[in-house]
């Protein structure tokens, strides 16, 4: 067996212990997959020889590469106002940890609750977050699927160009506890009876074309 065919073998070994530590860190799988590629590119070119323990030395290089991608896509969001979802997300207890922890969704939901009004807030929630079609919204707010890219449209323009609005505490937990109750037990018609109560209740619903 060649060198390189060794090297793949304890990478290929230790993938899953060290998909696990960069998505600790990262909390996005697809960025954590792009730390393992960065990992393994440095593997093959280290000088194995000198490496006394593998299993520590890609623990640590891994932990090193993945708190480099956290702080640039931290520094990313905090120069772009628009709330930013690591990726559509997924329903089921697994995810449930990370997305408690996670501090940018909060911050991320609490700028839709200063920006949007309780329609674009419903839109942009369903569309981006949790991927609804666009027919699905429609249904569900009484808009044409044209009147609901209308509402996504103005709702991302108002998230990078509007002044943020004063603080609601009480709106904004009650929209974080909705989200998480999503993702952590998959109903997300609960999540859809929310955010259209809001917007019934607002009396905001702009009327189909």
């Amino acid at each position: 067996m060649s060198a390189l065919e060794q090297a793949a073998g304890t990478f290929m070994e230790l993938g899953p212990r060290l998909f696990g530590i960069a998505y600790r860190v990262v909390r996005c799988a697809s960025e954590a997959e792009d730390v393992l590629q960065d990992v393994w590119v440095r593997w093959q070119h280290t000088d194995r020889s000198a490496v006394r323990n593998d299993a520590a030395y890609l623990s640590l290089v891994t932990t090193r590469l993945a708190i480099n991608v956290a702080r640039s896509a931290r520094r990313r969001r905090e120069t772009n106002a628009e709330p930013w979802f690591h990726e559509p997300v997924a329903t089921g207890d697994d995810l449930t940890l990370a997305v408690e922890r996670d501090e940018d969704l909060e911050r991320a939901l609490v700028l839709l609750v200063e920006r949007l009004t309780p329609a674009e807030r419903a839109v942009y929630v369903l569309r981006e977050a949790f991927v609804h079609p666009y027919t699905r919204i429609a249904e569900l707010l009484h808009l044409s699927p044209v009147n609901v890219r209308q509402v996504l449209s103005r709702a991302r323009r108002r998230l990078a160009t509007a002044r943020r609005g004063p603080a609601r505490t009480v709106e904004h937990r009650r929209l974080l506890a909705a989200f998480l109750a999503a993702a952590r037990t998959g109903d997300v018609a609960a999540l859809e009876t929310f955010l259209v109560s809001d917007v019934r209740g607002a009396d905001r619903l702009p009327r189909a074309a």
